[in-house]
């Protein structure tokens, strides 16, 4: 079983990831634009707000200045696509591989430490809660912000036309759609929201390094696929909240897998586990459906 610490510890970077699956959903799922700028907007996010913070800035404004890095990233990625007409998923490689030197060039070194600096979570640390339990507190609101920001803006009239556009760009143009312009929009707000998880996560864990977003798209794609195995995806608003519940599963799955002594399982797995989960993720709602058929089957 977890401890208390380890479960509010798996559902606080579960809350974080949330973030992520938002802007892999957005990119995947709503404009079909493969897109792995993530794996470089997630550190870019969090160098920005760690250097800002250390030179004094108000941690907030640190943090929205995070955002707006993710997604200049992820407009670069876009208009690589948009402009120079590069291959969507090599066009996020080429940006990808850009941040690392960025990310480097931002921070002066390969990591920033901030425990001894005021962070988002500081003035939380004063209310009549367990240590533990404040971040969790503190994301759950940012996520539920962050969910009906982005459900009212996809509800909205630019919101249908990038729908329209990831689903059938050709007639999207042809009812006047200007698709080039939204896909940059929905990529960067896409990578602004990666953005926004790379600046809490390291507020939370105390460091950014150049490193941390190495598998960040793969963790996405997780809490994703198993979300959508969980809460079926019937409208946008069920497709966020699966988001999130998947995220909050995938930690706990791997919070669980790592902590079970019976499978003798160390930190060294987290990849293989991934691996299986997602998987496992992929496979599952296949197998749903082929029970349900011949359930079906077998009534008639």
């Amino acid at each position: 079983m977890l401890s208390n610490i380890a479960l509010y510890g798996a559902i606080e970077t579960g809350l974080i990831y949330g973030l992520v699956a938002f802007g892999i959903y957005l990119s995947f799922r709503v404009l079909d634009f493969p897109d792995l700028t993530v794996d470089g907007s997630f550190p870019l996010g969090a160098a920005v707000a760690a250097v800002l913070i250390i030179e004094g800035w108000n941690p907030w404004l640190a943090t929205g200045c995070a955002v707006m890095a993710g997604m200049a990233a992820g407009a670069v990625t876009a208009l690589l696509n948009v402009k120079l007409k590069i291959l969507n998923l090599l066009a996020s490689i080429l940006t990808m591989i850009a941040l690392y030197s960025v990310n480097l060039r931002i921070m002066g070194r390969p990591n920033v430490a901030l425990l001894t600096e005021e962070t988002v979570l500081t003035p939380w640390y004063d209310l009549d809660l367990a240590y533990h339990q404040v971040p969790v507190l503190l994301f759950i609101i940012v996520v539920f912000v962050a969910l009906i920001l982005l459900w009212r803006f996809m509800k909205s009239e630019t919101g249908l036309a990038m729908r329209a556009t990831g689903a059938n760009a050709r007639m999207a143009r042809a009812q006047g759609i200007a698709t080039g312009a939204m896909i940059v929009l929905g990529v960067a707000v896409s990578n602004g929201l990666v953005g926004l998880a790379g600046a809490l996560f390291a507020q939370s864990q105390g460091a950014a390094d150049v490193t941390m977003g190495v598998g960040v798209i793969v963790i996405g794609l997780a809490s994703l696929i198993g979300g959508e195995a969980v809460v079926t995806p019937s409208s946008v608003l069920r497709a966020l909240i699966a988001c999130v519940v998947g995220a909050i599963i995938y930690r706990l799955a791997i919070a669980f897998a790592l902590n079970a002594d019976f499978l003798g399982l160390q930190a060294q797995d987290l990849n293989l586990i991934t691996a299986v989960l997602v998987t496992l993720a992929i496979v599952l709602p296949g197998v749903r459906t082929s029970i349900a058929n011949r359930l079906t089957r077998n009534k008639a």
